[in-house]
């Protein structure tokens, strides 16, 4: 089979190998789409080798059913599904409490393998698959499906740990209008009566952001935070979503959430909140603001993403790729020039 693989730290090549072999509790899924993540940009400027054999990239995967191990129950040959992208253990405390996403088994960094991190991901014509992590799909596009692997679990993970929150006449702040953050406006839109404030350094990002359902826009600068707070009667919002995580997305952060309210930090940019021990008061941490850096979700969430696409209340704006062109699509996502999410198809 195809498979793009990184086979030396910033080497990514199309290459041909042997399709999977899968064990008694596995599957073998033949790949119907694969979405492109930052964590594979991430994953592709790591600057040493993660393995020694080359590693098939991708945690983001929709497809059929093609063959099923022996001790696997339920499932049958040409059922259509995505992957749920925590292989956590499902047996320790958090596992059967629902967060497989921080599995006692993989101790503090509390990162159970995952495709295309670790064991070898989607970005191939097949993939091997623990059976528990098939979600049946039903007649769903493949396209549609494989972002909500991650771009919809992380998004939907991050809001519902956010309920508290986003009661009615609440305020809430997507900051990043990319893969994730044009799904997380529309999630906050299906689930809560929250109003939405989308904000970006890209005015086509926030026009995608009005279709998807938010009250406004606002482009990133110098004076973002004081426009929240004048559209909030100076209190602030109360959920402030960040999907890009850098310094200045941080600092907007802890500048407009509410006293009370909830920071969710999703975006891996490395950014610094700067929250001290100090009296709150002006551009500080307000009292009573709690702040959570989200990773992944539940499969409940994956579940629950899943309904929302079925339902028509979910819809992915994406960009379709040849699987042999994946390389050029990660080149215009690190460039800023994917709008919602790159997905390749083998």
């Amino acid at each position: 089979m195809r498979a793009l693989q990184l086979t030396e730290p910033g080497v990514l090549e199309l290459r041909k190998v042997a399709v999977p072999a899968i064990g008694p509790t596995d599957l073998l899924l033949r790949v119907g789409a694969a979405g492109i993540c930052h964590s594979d940009l991430h994953v592709l400027h790591i600057p040493f080798k993660m393995r020694e054999d080359p590693l098939t990239l991708g945690h983001e995967i929709a497809g059929t059913i093609e063959a099923i191990g022996s001790d696997v129950d339920g499932r049958v040959v040409g059922e259509r599904g995505i992957v749920y992208l925590c292989w956590s253990c499902g047996v320790c405390r958090e596992c059967v409490s629902g967060n497989e996403n921080v599995c006692l088994a993989a101790g503090r960094t509390a990162m159970p393998p995952c495709p295309g991190l670790g064991p070898d991901g989607g970005m191939a014509e097949y993939i091997r698959i623990p059976a528990s992590a098939f979600v049946p799909i039903g007649d769903l596009d493949f396209l549609q499906a494989a972002p909500l692997a991650d771009a919809a679990l992380s998004s939907y993970h991050a809001i519902d740990g956010a309920r508290e929150q986003l009661y009615p006449g609440s305020v809430a702040v997507v900051i990043g209008i990319g893969g994730l953050g044009h799904v997380a406006v529309q999630v906050l839109t299906a689930i809560s009566a929250t109003r939405v404030i989308a904000v970006d350094v890209n005015e086509d990002k926030l026009a995608l952001a009005a279709r998807c359902g938010a009250a406004e826009g606002l482009l990133a600068g110098a004076d973002t935070a004081r426009e929240i707070l004048e559209r909030t009667d100076g209190r602030g919002a109360d959920a402030v979503f960040d999907f890009v995580g850098v310094d200045a997305t941080a600092r907007l952060a802890v500048e407009s959430v509410a006293p009370n309210g909830a920071y969710r930090m999703i975006g891996l940019g490395g950014g610094a909140p700067e929250i001290t021990a100090g009296p709150a008061g002006g551009p500080g941490w307000p009292w009573g603001a709690s702040i959570r850096k989200s990773y992944g979700g539940t499969k409940s969430d994956l579940i629950n993403s899943v309904a929302l696409a079925q339902s028509g209340r979910l819809t992915v704006e994406i960009e379709r790729f040849d699987l042999a062109d994946g390389r050029a699509a990660l080149d215009r996502l690190e460039r800023g020039l994917i709008t919602g999410r790159a997905v390749l198809v083998p």
